[in-house]
């Protein structure tokens, strides 16, 4: 009898948004014909441009049937119990091409296990890394000497080293500690902490209940925003099974380690990924940082020694402890070991989840793995690092992603997000857009923070407005540097980057702003002007007819005007025009 062949429906939240869950349904009943094959779901296997997808091996290899239509499935199944790849029909894709220039340790389970089965996750050697260190009796030092071997780093942004972190908390003396894990994600364009949580589960909690063992704490937190529920009923259904397993609870496989774990759902404050701020919003108080030192190490949740770490972090514990520190160690650079993970977003081919190794230039990942500019245009920039982060331009893509190299750019690692933009964006009210987002998300607390973005936002806004002068981006220079020294916490400090790196590398975009009160890419909509070329026009009227605010004027088969005081540039007109008579400048 032949073995059945597992069709996997990609069912994280990009998945789901494309269809994924019409064309399970589908499945489901369109299978019941086929006896030699069945359904099973998974999570996001990074490659969200082409959801909805189906993953599958068939004749030793492991395929992607993308971009599914409902209406195609019973085709794709009457092939597939043929043993049949497809390639016309349906756009079929080897897994291993896509894969290429990846190395996945994080994310080696996502897209693969089931993560509402623990039996998935055990099958892939899931807490085979905390059975080695209960069943052995290894102690906590030993746990930490690993760790600091490994030369593991933070992946939430700073970039500290893992194991000396856990080593500081470890030291602090008092019967009571904690960990958290920070899973509040928030930067615009980043989704690789929530797509590990809902792909691979267990591997989180693992990373955390070893972080517990290490620093001697029993009670750790995952603070997850509310607004990734998918990601909270997995961890939540994860927790619960482990506790049947006995991985979690008293007494965990018969030793004297006991640990239990705590989800906090967060109201969706970016400024609650610092981490003071975090533990004042766990403590159920408002979430504002605090001055540091003392550090959480030594007084941290509840005023008791607390561990913190992001769920990319925790998520390369288990891989560490199993293949042992030289594995993760021999990956990387001198400076930055292992891998990490980026979500590609904006305006790229592949977008979606990618990890890569440390030392990669960003060359490759945009291009090679990313595929390039998803547009007719060119690939302008990268704004890496999110609101915090900074922009890097193309000139500069050959810089390899490194903690140092990225930060000598003026951008950061953070915690993975890549946003591309293409010549049609402007750099300035790029830098506008993420500073909107810092003023907003400020927590009010330290002046700098509160007033300085609010004042750099405002300056902004005339730029792209057409009423800046050359004091406003003297001021705006003065400023950035100020917030950025002055600033209480990480936000407040890092908040001038987006438009220090812009300034840095497209201050001639600023310049033409304010000098010729210009924008170029036409996307500042105050500067922008549409303007009918008279020996073009052929009076045909369209334009004026569909004009919302009627500022266009004109005889039958003459040429027209725009009232360009009265126009509110919606781009109506040149959107309707047949001769292309009206463009913007």
């Amino acid at each position: 009898m032949s073995k059945k062949i597992i069709l996997k429906v990609g069912m994280g939240p990009c998945g789901i948004a494309a269809g994924a869950q019409v064309i399970f349904d589908e499945l489901d009943v369109l299978i019941k014909n086929f006896n030699n094959i069945k359904i099973d779901y998974t999570s996001c296997n990074g490659f969200c441009h082409l959801e909805p997808l189906i993953e599958t091996t068939i004749n030793g290899k492991t395929l992607i049937f993308a971009n599914l239509l409902p209406e195609k499935l019973l085709f794709l199944l009457e092939n597939i119990n043929k043993r049949t790849i497809l390639s016309k029909e349906i756009m079929v894709i080897e897994k291993e091409t896509k894969l290429k220039g990846q190395n996945r340790i994080v994310l080696e389970n996502c897209g693969i296990i089931n993560p509402d089965r623990i039996n998935d996750y055990l099958e892939k050697e899931g807490y085979e890394a905390l059975k080695n260190i209960l069943l052995n009796n290894k102690t906590a030092e030993q746990i930490i000497d690993i760790v600091k071997r490994s030369g593991l780093r933070g992946r939430g942004g700073a970039g500290f080293s893992t194991g000396t972190k856990w080593e500081f908390a470890r030291k602090s003396l008092d019967e009571q500690k904690y960990v958290i894990c920070n899973a509040d994600e928030g930067d615009p364009g980043a989704f690789m902490d929530r797509a590990v949580m809902e792909g691979d589960p267990h591997r989180v909690l693992e990373g955390l209940i070893i972080s517990g063992y290490a620093i001697g704490a029993n009670t750790g937190y995952i603070y997850c925003r509310a607004e990734y529920p998918l990601a909270i009923k997995r961890l939540k259904q994860a927790i619960a099974d482990a506790e049947i397993a006995n991985f979690l609870g008293d007494n965990i496989l018969d030793s004297a380690f006991s640990f239990k774990v705590i989800i906090k759902e967060g109201a969706g404050a970016f400024v609650c990924g610092e981490e003071t701020a975090l533990i004042a919003s766990i403590e159920g108080q408002r979430g504002l940082p605090r001055i540091k030192p003392p550090f959480p190490a030594t007084k941290g949740l509840w005023g008791k020694p607390t561990n913190i770490n992001n769920v990319e972090t925790l998520a390369n514990i288990p891989w560490i402890i199993r293949k042992g520190a030289e594995s993760f160690n021999s990956l990387g650079t001198e400076k930055s070991k292992g891998t990490k993970v980026f979500s590609l977003a904006g305006k790229i081919n592949n977008a979606g989840l990618i990890e890569v190794e440390m030392g990669i230039s960003l060359r490759k990942i945009l291009y090679e793995i990313g595929g390039g500019s998803s547009t007719t245009k060119s690939i302008k920039a990268v704004q890496l690092g999110g609101p915090s982060g900074g922009c890097i331009p193309v000139e500069l893509f050959d810089t390899v992603v490194d903690y140092e190299s990225l930060m000598s750019t003026g951008a950061i690692v953070g915690s993975g997000g890549m946003v591309v933009v293409d010549e049609d964006n402007c750099m300035v009210d790029l830098a506008k857009y993420f500073l909107q987002f810092i003023q907003s998300e400020s927590c009010g607390k330290c002046t700098f923070c509160r007033i300085g973005t609010k004042r750099m936002l405002e300056i902004l806004t005339r730029m792209t407005d057409g009423k800046a002068s050359l004091e406003d981006l003297s001021k705006l220079k003065r400023l950035a540097q100020n917030i950025g020294v002055a600033s209480l916490c990480a936000l407040g400090k890092t908040a001038p980057n987006p438009v220090m790196t812009t300034l840095r590398y497209f201050e001639k975009e600023y310049l033409e702003h304010i000098n010729k009160k210009k924008c170029s890419t036409g996307s500042c909509k105050a500067l922008m002007i549409y303007i009918i070329d008279e020996e073009k026009c052929i009076g045909c009227t369209k334009c004026a007819k569909n004009c919302p605010v009627n500022t266009i004027s004109g005889i039958l088969k003459k040429p027209h005007f725009i009232n360009q005081e009265k126009c509110i540039k919606c781009g109506k007109c040149e959107e309707v025009c047949p001769v292309e008579a009206i463009s913007k400048s």
